[in-house]
């Protein structure tokens, strides 16, 4: 059973067995009511030295010998186990992992990540930056202390095992990235995830290009290498350097310093669905101007004409300054 892997759990259960055996039993042999019973049970148990409410038999004296003995004990390795929570500290870690569980029982819509090395710390700093709730799971000791200082929500263990992102709240997450060294872990994380939750949006980290098609074909949506991204970024300095820099002020850092935004179609007023793109008029509006339009089957339209029509399922990518930005989070 899982609830008796902690000792608190087992500490909990025998207290209460031996007051619930010593309590029924009471009711059984003296015929006492459930009050005086359970009374007879704590006054017995705890060595108080008050009297029996009337004179026990033989069957009664020799079932409250039993009680004793048992439940001297069961008080004994109560007191045993709990001194070595207190002085190990597993006490507060305990209370902290129940407290944790907690709070990702209450998320919904979620993202997982797993590994808090450069990639996942850039992952969480994005995520922080747009508010967005996050758990993150590691196996590092030291690096698990450092997140709770930091009131990092985490889970401490390895990210490939069921349970762990069982613990994480998988069954509730909208996404999952996977930033582990190990392309092989990776895979593990995609896989598992996968199973656990069919419609998480899954984006893995790779080292290798050989990985990138195991990774999408066990359920990664996306698989980013960064090594290529950071070469591309490096060569495109040389050719289009004008470009590049223009694209790097374009930033999507957090809620106050965006300039680019992305609108949901289903999450604009009903008036505006099946309308056209200039019936929106977001320029006028807002300063915003629409550059990218994705439609339902994930197709993308540069600089859309203004009469593409907004169905449902698709998206808007809007460019503006921070302000305007602002302005339009205002208006949708």
């Amino acid at each position: 059973m899982a609830f008796l892997k902690s000792k608190i759990n087992i500490i909990t259960f025998l207290v209460v067995g031996i007051i619930a055996f010593g309590t029924l039993g009471y009711m059984y042999l003296s015929h006492y009511n459930f009050v005086d019973a359970l009374y007879m049970t704590v006054i017995t148990v705890t060595t108080v030295g008050f009297g029996e409410l009337e004179p026990f038999s033989p069957e009664e004296k020799i079932f409250t010998i039993l009680l004793i003995l048992t439940s001297i004990t069961v008080f004994g390795y109560a007191v045993s186990a709990f001194s070595e929570y207190l002085v190990s500290g597993k006490l507060f870690e305990h209370f902290k992992h129940r407290k944790v569980e907690k709070q990702i029982g209450h998320l919904k819509g979620h993202t997982i990540v797993c590994g808090y090395g450069r990639n996942g710390k850039q992952a969480i700093l994005k995520l922080g930056n747009y508010n967005k709730n996050f758990v993150v799971v590691e196996k590092n000791k030291k690096i698990i202390d450092y997140l709770d200082a930091s009131s990092i929500l985490n889970i401490e263990g390895d990210a490939t095992l069921d349970e762990t992102l069982l613990k994480a709240g998988i069954a509730n997450a909208a996404y999952l990235i996977t930033a582990l060294p190990s392309d092989a872990d990776n895979l593990f994380v995609v896989l598992t995830a996968s199973q656990l939750n069919s419609s998480c949006t899954i984006i893995s980290r790779a080292a290798n290009e050989s990985s990138y098609k195991k990774l999408k074909f066990a359920g990664a949506s996306n698989v980013i290498m960064p090594d290529k991204l950071g070469g591309d970024h490096m060569a495109s300095l040389v050719t289009t350097p004008d470009v590049i820099e223009f694209v790097d002020r374009l930033t999507i850092e957090g809620e106050t310093t965006a300039n680019l935004e992305e609108i949901a179609v289903n999450d604009l007023p009903k008036k505006y669905i099946n309308k056209t793109i200039l019936d929106l008029d977001l320029r006028r509006q807002t300063g915003c101007t629409v550059i990218g339009f994705r439609n339902p089957d994930k197709d993308y339209v540069i600089n859309p004409e203004a009469d593409i029509k907004l169905i449902e399922g698709s998206q808007l990518i809007v460019l503006g300054r921070p302000e305007q930005i602002f302005k339009l989070r205002e208006l949708f």
